[in-house]
Order: C-alpha cells, then sequence, then structure tokens
C-alpha cells in the first residue's frame, strides 16, 4: 500500500505481510490509534483474540493529542502502562488565563482539589509516545496481532458476526469477526462503508498550532491569554510537553490565507511575539485546524460499535476527544468481555451506548461552550465576555464563568440502568454512576486494588461477596484507612460495589447478601 506522504512519521512499524488469506478474530478493531490500540491492550489482557488493523505502516509524528487526563491514567494503570506515561510526561495541576495585556492572571485554577491520590490532573505527552508504549504492550500479548498497512474496504454485518474484506500488502482478504470495533476516526471508513450518520456543527475558526523545542525555565502550567497584545483580538496557548517541546496555540480567525498562514516565517513571527524575540527555538511540527461538535447517534449498530473520534468528536479546548476516546475503551472492554464469555447477552452492549453518548453529549457541550466563550462572534457576545473577563479580574465570584476550557473529568451516570434500584442515598461519599476516588490503602492506592473486575469495597461488612466478586474489608487491614472511610463516608457494615470500568454501581449503609446479588446482577446484565 503506498504510503500517505501527507502525513510526518515518527515510527515505521514492520507491515503484516504473510500471503493474503481468509483468516478470522473473536475481535477485529480498525483503527491503530491511541484509542484502537488502547481497546486492543483492554481486550487481550483479558483473553481476548484481537485482531487490529491500521491503514498506515508507521506511528505518526505531530504531537496532536497532549494532555491526558486523571481519569485517563487510572485507566492506563489498569492497562500496564500507566507508570511509563506518568514517567515520561509532564504532571501539570494549575491553569492561569490572561487577558489582554495584564501580567497577572484573571483566573487561575487548581484541577486536583481532593489531594493524596496517586495521580495528577494531568500529564502532558505526545501522542506518539502514548502510541509507543501501547505498543510495546500489545507486542507481548500472544493473542493480538498488530497488522500495519491494512485497510478495511467493505463490510458485512449480520446477527452472527462481522466479515471485513481487507486489503493490504500482498492483496485482498476475508477478515471474520464476532464484533468490530471502529476505532478509525473522524473520516472513519467503517462509518462510511456502513452508510451511517455523523451530525454535529462546525466553528468557523482557524487555530495554528506550533510545537517548538526551546530550553529555559517555565512554569509547568497551562497558560491561556484571551485578546493578548502578540495575537490582538485573538487567543493563544502554551503548553510544556516532554523533550523540551513547547505547544502553542493560536487563534487566526476566519477568513485567512492558510497557506500564507502556514509559512515558517509568518509562523515564527508569531512565536516570537508570545516568548520574546531573543528567545532561540526550533520547529517542530507545524499544523493548521478547524474543528467540528459532532457524534452518531447510536454507537452500538448489532455486532459493529464505535469508539473515539469514529463516533463522536469535539474541539480541542478542554482536552475531551483522545480522553473520551479513553472513557470509550473503559466502558466497552469489561462489557464485550462478559458477552464474549457468555456471562451476559447482547442487551449489555446497549448500557454502552447509553453512557458513552451520555458522555459524548457532555464534552460537546463543554466544547461548544467554552469555544462560543472564547471565540464570540458577535458584538454582544464579545461585550459579554469581555464583562465576565473584568470582573474575574477583581472579584472571586466571576472567575468561575472564565472559560478558556472546561478540561476533561471523568462523567458521572446517575441514571445509568446498571445503577442499583435498590440503594441506599445519602449526601456524602460516592453516589451511584459516579467513578471512584482514589485514596491510600495498606502501602499502595485503592484504585489499583480495584483494578479490573468487580469488587466489594466494605467496612467490617456481615454478607459475604458473591461468587467472582473481590472482597476489600477495610477493616481487615492493619492501617490508616481514616482518608478512604471519611471519602466513602464508610462505617461498619456498609459496603460499595464497583463495577470493572471502576465506576460505583450500588452503595448500602448496611449491605445484604440478597441485595449485593441483586445489583451484581444488574450491574452485569443479567437481570
Amino acid at each position: 500500500m503506498p504510503a500517505d506522504r501527507s502525513i510526518p512519521v515518527w515510527r515505521r512499524m514492520s507491515a503484516w505481510s504473510r500471503p493474503a488469506v481468509d483468516d478470522s478474530a473473536e475481535v477485529v478493531i480498525v483503527g491503530g490509534g491511541p484509542v484502537g490500540l488502547a481497546m486492543a491492550l483492554d481486550l487481550g489482557l483479558r483473553g481476548h483474540r484481537v485482531i487490529v488493523v491500521n491503514r498506515l505502516d508507521f506511528i505518526a509524528a505531530g504531537s496532536k493529542a497532549i494532555c491526558f487526563s486523571k481519569r485517563t491514567l487510572e485507566i492506563f494503570d489498569r492497562l500496564g502502562v500507566g507508570d511509563f506515561m506518568l514517567a515520561k510526561g509532564v504532571v501539570w495541576n494549575t491553569g492561569k488565563v490572561f487577558w489582554s495585556d495584564r501580567p497577572d492572571p484573571v483566573y487561575q485554577f487548581d484541577l486536583l482539589p481532593i489531594k493524596q491520590q496517586k495521580h495528577p490532573a494531568f500529564v502532558n505527552i505526545q501522542q506518539y509516545y502514548v502510541e509507543e508504549g501501547l505498543v510495546r504492550s500489545l507486542e507481548r500479548l500472544a493473542n493480538v496481532e498488530l497488522r500495519w498497512g491494512h485497510e478495511a474496504i467493505g463490510i458485512s454485518a449480520g446477527d452472527s458476526g462481522v466479515s471485513l474484506q481487507i486489503s493490504g500488502p500482498l492483496g485482498k482478504y476475508l477478515l471474520r469477526a464476532s464484533y468490530v470495533i471502529a476505532c478509525d476516526g473522524s473520516r472513519s471508513s467503517v462509518r462510511d462503508l456502513l452508510h451511517l450518520d455523523f451530525q454535529g456543527r462546525t466553528f468557523e475558526d482557524n487555530f495554528l498550532i506550533a510545537d517548538i523545542r526551546m530550553k529555559g525555565e517555565r512554569p509547568v502550567e497551562r497558560w491561556f491569554w484571551f485578546d493578548p497584545p502578540f495575537n490582538p483580538g485573538q487567543s493563544a496557548l502554551l503548553h510544556k510537553q516532554p523533550d523540551d517541546v513547547w505547544r502553542l496555540d493560536f487563534q487566526l480567525g476566519w477568513d485567512i490565507d492558510r497557506e500564507a498562514c502556514m509559512q515558517p516565517a509568518n509562523v515564527e513571527r508569531l512565536v516570537r511575539a508570545m516568548l520574546g524575540p531573543d528567545i532561540p527555538f526550533e520547529k517542530e511540527w507545524y499544523s493548521l485546524y478547524t474543528f467540528r461538535c459532532c457524534r452518531m447517534s447510536r454507537f452500538v449498530h448489532g455486532r459493529v460499535i464505535f469508539a473515539g473520534d469514529s463516533a463522536h468528536l469535539v474541539s480541542p479546548f478542554g482536552a475531551r476527544g483522545c480522553n473520551g476516546g479513553f472513557a470509550d475503551v473503559a466502558n466497552l472492554g469489561w462489557k464485550l468481555d462478559l458477552v464474549l464469555k457468555g456471562r451476559a447477552d447482547g442487551r449489555l452492549l446497549d448500557t454502552y451506548d447509553y453512557e458513552a453518548i451520555v458522555t459524548a453529549d457532555e464534552n460537546i457541550l463543554h466544547s461548544s461552550r467554552a469555544t462560543d466563550f472564547m471565540t464570540p462572534k458577535s458584538q454582544a457576545s464579545r461585550a459579554l465576555r469581555d464583562a465576565v473577563l473584568q470582573l474575574a479580574a477583581e472579584h472571586e465570584f466571576a472567575r468561575p464563568f472564565v472559560n478558556s476550557g472546561r478540561l476533561s473529568t471523568a462523567v458521572a451516570y446517575p441514571d445509568s440502568p446498571l445503577n442499583s434500584a435498590d440503594t441506599d442515598r445519602w449526601s456524602g461519599g460516592v453516589p451511584p454512576g459516579t467513578v471512584a476516588i482514589d485514596a491510600p490503602i495498606g502501602g499502595d492506592w485503592l484504585l489499583e486494588r480495584l483494578g479490573g473486575g468487580f469488587k466489594l469495597v466494605a467496612d467490617a461488612c456481615q454478607a459475604p461477596a458473591p461468587q467472582d466478586v473481590e472482597l476489600i474489608d477495610i477493616a481487615q487491614l492493619q492501617t490508616d484507612t481514616s482518608l478512604l472511610r471519611s471519602r466513602y463516608e464508610l462505617r461498619p457494615g456498609a459496603a460499595y460495589l464497583i463495577r470493572p470500568d471502576q465506576y460505583v454501581a450500588a452503595r448500602w449503609k448496611r449491605a445484604s447478601s440478597e441485595k449485593i446479588s441483586a445489583a451484581l446482577a444488574r450491574a452485569s446484565g443479567r437481570s
């Protein structure tokens, strides 16, 4: 397959070039970006035969996604790649918002208000490092194949499975699967082959990414400017990445000469205006982009399932794109695992459709609101935005209204069909439908102990845990658990049932075997 010369290469991969013969797997994943690779790792670690087909035979250069949230780091931990991401990445918790030529921020925020957790609010790391780390882990699994340079060019889905026509370096062949997961991005070939919808809103603006390499000590924080003197009437962003690489992002407006804006001299003029005329730097990667916020109406179409940008797309403000894709991985992996093992029927996958759409809609809402605040398209909108910024500079109450991108956090599912109907309600702790909060426990961390299966976290609960559910009874631990008890409002007899994706399915102040069993059946799709 000829290389796509428009895409810069980070690491050339060995093309899968065995003779083109028909083949099969439990799951075929179309798309070898970060979401597809993580999906393959999740299912591969659960023991399933997985084949990944990726049109390109290389990992692309250009840092693209760089901000990976605390929730994503927790998912990485469960997949065994969290330590690498944390060690390689640049850790940050603080964001600052500047306006016009004021030297001090009008708003400053801490994205990790709950301290004493394993992971920070965010780690900045180039997407190609994330993909490389996932590939290294996948290459150790004998039950997963990565077929670089193979493209899905046809699909036929039925009640019992899916057939894909694949074009590879040595010809065409059929690839059969019980399920196909499309992780092939916003221009999904699988979505197009099935003639499925992808509706939403296009934002009329252009933004320039200038990834540069420079030395020097600067705060490891997210800095955002409204109407800065170096880019008047527009916005700008500054972020640090590993290897002395910095992400600079400049709003340019809608009616521009795109070719002229990409000329190195014009990019460097903006860079020097932001950093100063004497700061030495080298070009790493320049890119111009516009964006849409849109999604499919459904993500599950029989035995073909969509995840990541193939299912939903948002603007980059708030780092909700790739992080939203990893939320899909965590949500889908354990559900498809139970279905493939015959421990749940296909209706459990409908809850992925529901919960992933809740996540996508929240991300689209926040992303759209941020973009509207950042890029007002009328005099009235700009006057309102500037009034908010003026108030924020002087009054604390106005600062939360400043919107330079609501940064990605885990989305709650308070009305999920998997939440137990027979659960106790109280104001504190962690309610059902909410992701578990980390806390130190016995020399390590709670989320590490939760892992990827059903868990019962209890405090001297007299009811035994059901089969296939591990009990974590903090009353039996010879360590200080006061912080964990406080965060979950645990008292003797209380218990939480935690799903494999580390979301709370149910909780009780006084648990019983009957309540726990009923909640487990509901949460695992057996009722």
